[in-house]
């Protein structure tokens, strides 16, 4: 079989990125062939044979007249469609599986797809991976960063909603330019050609279920993990977050049930724009971003860790991962963190937000013992889906 993953980076950025590199990595031992199409960037680590990528663009660093011309190019690209036309006449792809695409290469891409299948005939199925709610909202978390709260105004009214919001960065031009882009391709009806819609969790499965047009056509599949090897360490006194110190995370009320409960050592191991909140608590350990065995050590040692966000979460491989090193998590009820964790065995679940809440169900772990302990050994028999197992799934989506 041959599948074309279309993705805006194919350079090493994010999950997204990490999830089609090591799908295509798995495709291509199984005996399968795999290209990729996206921008061109000096840090592309994957492409086509025939070197077909549309300009790379960059919306932090580009020049001011350069970012003049981006708008319509954000909603329609032509250069997207010759180009990937470039790639379908060589390739010839089975399956063409989308993941990030809005903005830089736009949907434009699925009506060159659709053309290149009308014009020879072939049988290809077009699957598309959500990572985000792109699809429903056009600042793509379903969340208002002026109001700090979850929204979910234009999953069931008009995408106008986000220019009054202001919700792309703050902005009411760059909100605009979302409003027409989704409105665009929702009056176009490209959407309506992709086979398969694979969401991270049920939880994204519902939203994307709002949309008539896709709910005959999505499955909820989460995200694979390597198999970790458990090593029964030596639970140590703290309690661990690891992750972006951001608003949307949950670092606000994390900082302050820590700052109301001076006895429970707290471990943060990341960075980002809130590290001065952070730094300000006297029992909170701010040991910066940890990636690897560090990160390792701390996970397995932590007596629990702490996954507090306050956005809808899709499939967070930090609260699988954790569970894996055999450490429970305390986890806030929003988006799909709830799927993750089986609360009262793995870990312990509180209402997203309530600082009050939080500071209950950590000190629950701190306390006692006995029952930290049975938790840990539960996570001994956790498990979620490796890659493989994931590939076997996917395959059948593929056809």
């Amino acid at each position: 079989m041959k599948i074309l993953f279309v993705n805006k980076f194919l350079y090493p950025n994010g999950g997204s990125e990490t999830y089609i590199f090591k799908l295509g990595e798995a495709l291509v031992a199984k005996g399968h062939e795999v290209q990729y199409f996206g921008m061109e960037h000096e840090g592309r680590c994957v492409g086509n044979r025939v070197g077909a990528y549309t300009q790379d663009m960059d919306f932090h660093n580009a020049s001011r007249l350069t970012k003049l011309t981006y708008p319509l190019k954000t909603i329609y690209s032509t250069d997207a469609r010759k180009k990937i036309r470039m790639v379908l006449d060589d390739f010839q792809p089975d399956v063409v599986h989308l993941n990030n695409f809005n903005y830089q290469l736009t949907p434009s891409v699925i009506l060159e797809i659709v053309a290149w299948r009308k014009a020879t005939g072939r049988r290809c199925r077009i699957v598309y991976t959500a990572h985000d709610y792109q699809l429903v909202c056009p600042n793509h978390m379903c969340n208002n960063p002026n109001t700090r709260r979850n929204c979910e105004k234009c999953l069931t009214g008009s995408f106008f909603n986000c220019t009054k919001g202001k919700c792309i960065h703050g902005s009411t031009a760059k909100s605009f330019i979302g409003t027409l882009e989704a409105s665009f391709w929702k009056l176009n009806g490209a959407y309506k050609y992709i086979d398969s819609f694979i969401c991270c969790s049920e939880f994204m499965k519902t939203k994307l279920d709002t949309n008539p047009l896709f709910a005959k056509k999505t499955v909820a599949i989460h995200n694979f993990i390597d198999r970790i090897p458990w090593v029964d360490t030596p639970k140590e006194d703290y309690i661990l977050y690891f992750g972006r110190f951001s608003e949307e995370k949950g670092i606000r009320t994390l900082v302050e049930a820590a700052r109301r409960m001076p006895e429970v050592n707290f471990v943060f191991a990341g960075k980002g724009p809130l590290e001065s909140l952070v730094d300000s608590v006297g029992n909170i350990k701010n040991v910066g971003f940890k990636s690897g065995e560090e990160l390792s050590d701390l996970i397995r040692k932590a007596r629990a860790s702490v996954y507090p966000s306050e956005w809808y979460e899709n499939c967070p491989f930090s609260v699988m991962e954790s569970q894996l090193y055999g450490t429970p998590v305390i986890g806030a009820d929003i988006g799909g963190i709830p799927e993750l964790i089986q609360a009262g065995k793995t870990g312990l679940l509180y209402k997203s937000g309530d600082v009050d809440a939080l500071c209950d169900q950590i000190h629950l772990l701190w306390q006692d013992d006995t029952r930290a302990r049975q938790m840990h050994e539960a996570c001994r028999d956790l498990s979620f889906d490796t890659i493989d197992e994931y590939l076997e799934k996917l395959l059948k989506i593929y056809g």
